[in-house]
């Protein structure tokens, strides 16, 4: 979908800012965020100044997707068939929306592999 290759999990976003090895493979690729991502990496309690804009120079070149009907009636879907946190469900909501994969280090999407296509990053071999 116009260049996009993937939908990033936040916490592959706070990977990508350590540097974590696990993501090398992903530095080239070009990814886009649901704005629960944006909301979740910028809107944690006490966050610092720098710390904020290093986020936001980060996603500045993302595609941010917003929160459509569609993606509302995705999300209502998955919560009801599966125990999985809003964030979460909203997050795969939107990749399942676009046709994207979905990157995450949250073993927890392996039950939504059926549904979406998920990479779970191995953090334990890098």
């Amino acid at each position: 979908m116009n260049g996009i290759d993937f939908v990033a999990d936040t916490n592959a976003i706070i990977y990508a800012m350590e540097e974590h090895p696990a993501l090398r493979g992903f530095i080239s690729c070009v990814p886009a965020i649901s704005v629960i991502t944006e909301v979740e990496l910028l809107g944690k309690k006490g966050i610092a100044q720098q710390e904020a804009e290093k986020i936001r120079q980060l996603i500045s070149g993302f595609t941010i997707f917003g929160f459509s009907e569609e993606i509302k009636n995705k999300t209502i879907a998955l919560r009801q068939q599966h125990s999985i946190a809003v964030p979460d469900a909203i997050i795969a909501a939107t990749a399942q929306h676009y046709g994207l994969t979905l990157i995450t280090a949250d073993k927890g999407f392996t039950k939504l592999e059926h549904i979406i296509d998920v990479i779970i990053l191995d953090l334990q071999r890098c």
